[in-house]
């Protein structure tokens, strides 16, 4: 939707070259990132398949700080949580007793936790970013500059500067909506929230790029 704005803007955008847009948006995208160093938040996550329709949701924490951590717990309706302690990322479902380990991959269109731990200086190399607002909602656009990506575009909502939403949708037309309450900004977070103690008996995976 596009910024309810005066003839005057409007004009002007019309007029603007469309590289300098969305080099425009990219930067703002930068500015909004760069200065969020921790994040905490409660998130409801849902999964639509193609035509809309629910397939999935989950509720649970999160917690990330820069460069590279985030803990990502999920309460119901299974519990599950990922760990990355900024070079392994542990994915640990407790019903399976079962861990996966596996390298953390720092290339930001494969994982968008990069997003906000510490990579939206590589935005402009890595994506087309289209910016749109209504009112105190900025929603950035990001489409994939590289084939060979995990998810075609990403959506991410900031409200009043505060991120509050991301959106992913693959090639299938299957779209991941996550939204995030209870934000903390900049928060205070021990070191040891990133550290993952793999649990005695539990069978280990490990897996390599």
């Amino acid at each position: 939707m596009k910024p309810m704005t005066s003839l005057l803007g409007l004009s002007l955008a019309l007029v603007m070259p469309v590289a300098a847009i969305a080099d425009q948006g990219a930067e703002r995208l930068t500015r909004l990132l760069e200065p969020l160093q921790t994040y905490a938040a409660d998130f409801e996550q849902q999964i639509l398949d193609s035509s809309g329709q629910r397939l999935q949701e989950v509720h649970g924490q999160m917690w990330l700080s820069r460069p590279g951590k985030f803990r990502w717990e999920v309460d119901a309706p299974y519990r599950q949580i990922v760990v990355s302690d900024g070079e392994e990322v542990f994915l640990h479902d407790p019903d399976l007793e079962q861990v996966t380990v596996q390298p953390l991959d720092t290339r930001v269109t494969h994982t968008p936790a990069l997003l906000l731990s510490g990579s939206a200086s590589e935005l402009t190399e890595s994506y087309e970013v289209d910016r749109q607002q209504q009112g105190a909602a900025e929603t950035f656009t990001l489409t994939p500059r590289d084939a060979d990506t995990l998810f075609e575009e990403l959506k991410m909502t900031f409200y009043s500067e505060r991120l509050g939403m991301l959106q992913m949708t693959d090639s299938t037309g299957q779209r991941t909506a996550i939204r995030f309450d209870d934000v903390q900004y900049n928060p205070s977070i021990d070191d040891s929230r990133f550290t993952f103690e793999i649990p005695d008996g539990a069978d280990v995976i490990r897996e390599s790029y």
